[in-house]
């Protein structure tokens, strides 16, 4: 590493791409985000944060318009620490990894009560505060508050692999391209630098295909000068996805409600509400016969045909849905499937409904 780190300060000293030319290129194409400050104008750290806890393993075209119904919802971070957990997890619902739902609420308690509703304004403080890892406290201490700050993104980590040629491949590599980017840190405009970091990678050092001739550090990229930007950053073999397998069931009422029971507090979609199932575990899936005793009452359940098919990050589901009608009154949730959108249901659950619905 030492003699990566030499060789990254020698390449700087002599075609060291310049934080003025990028924030030049900047100024004229910035993109326009629903949680940015205006050109000229101090970024709330409220927005800075939510908004990086849902660009996390997210779209931007897709978090746009949560960003904005939260903003609308609870447009300061008391307002967001006040708020009903589950009314926190309905907004989200459809993001996502919602472990960051439940850390983004603790988050902001923990800040109203121990730091008076004010964030920190350091990197190592900000990082001891729930669901802020390495990332988003140096995006907010750059971008919410100006100051220097390493922010390192995917979209980072691409630019700096072609910047410098960097050839190991991810997630080897990501101590090195960090040691990169932190050599072109500016002291000043800090957040427009790291914003424009994220925007250079995103519109123009794209996956595939960048568009080089564009590019206001082209002169400075060693991956450009040899050819070979658009085999960089390399990866090592993903490992395939493990699959797992389960049956659903839904049950009706006699108005056609459906039965909504909540989630253990631990664990993938802790707390948020679900459709009854079988474990979701490897192998084949399991026959109606065999998952029953998991059903929520006995009743006259239905199998319908086909199958539910989710991809969680490590794994993939398959799902058999079997469906059911009750009177019964049952210790639970009944929902009418229209309202279903008002509920913390994760898409995988709105896609086994969909799935019932249909063999009706």
């Amino acid at each position: 590493m030492r003699e990566f780190i030499q060789k990254v300060k020698n390449h700087s000293a002599q075609q060291a791409p310049r934080p003025e030319s990028l924030l030049k290129w900047y100024d004229r194409h910035r993109r326009a985000m629903p949680w940015r400050a205006a050109q000229g104008v101090t970024a709330d750290p409220y927005r800075v944060w939510l908004s990086e806890i849902m660009l996390q393993q997210t779209t931007v075209a897709t978090v746009g318009a949560y960003f904005l119904k939260f903003i609308q919802r609870w447009p300061t971070l008391n307002a967001l620490a006040a708020a009903d957990l589950d009314d926190v997890l309905r907004l989200w619902a459809g993001l996502g990894y919602y472990r960051r739902a439940r850390l983004l609420h603790q988050c902001a308690q923990t800040l109203r009560d121990t730091h008076g509703g004010i964030f920190p304004q350091d990197e190592q403080t900000l990082k001891t505060l729930p669901g802020i890892g390495t990332y988003t406290a140096a995006a907010i201490t750059a971008i919410a508050f100006n100051n220097p700050a390493n922010v390192v993104d995917g979209n980072v980590e691409r630019v700096m692999s072609r910047i410098f040629a960097i050839r190991d491949p991810l997630p080897q590599a990501k101590a090195k391209l960090r040691e990169a980017a932190a050599t072109l840190v500016p002291q000043k405009r800090c957040g427009d630098y790291a914003q424009a970091l994220m925007d250079l990678g995103a519109t123009i050092c794209t996956p595939r295909s960048p568009s080089c001739d564009q590019c206001p550090w082209q002169k400075s990229c060693q991956a450009h000068a040899q050819g070979i930007q658009s085999t960089l950053p390399r990866r090592a073999k993903a490992k395939p996805k493990l699959a797992r397998s389960a049956v659903a069931f839904v049950l009706f009422d006699p108005q056609g409600k459906v039965f909504l029971r909540r989630r253990p507090p631990q664990g993938l979609l802790a707390s948020m509400m679900e459709i009854p199932s079988s474990p979701w575990l490897e192998g084949s899936i399991p026959s109606l016969a065999q998952a029953r005793l998991h059903a929520p009452i006995p009743a006259k359940w239905k199998q319908s045909s086909g199958l539910v098919t989710h991809v969680f990050t490590h794994f993939t589901l398959e799902i058999t849905v079997a469906t059911a009608t009750t009177d019964k009154k049952l210790k639970g949730h009944w929902v009418h499937p229209h309202k279903l959108e008002n509920e913390a249901l994760p898409s995988v659950m709105k896609k086994i409904v969909r799935h019932a619905l249909t063999g009706l």
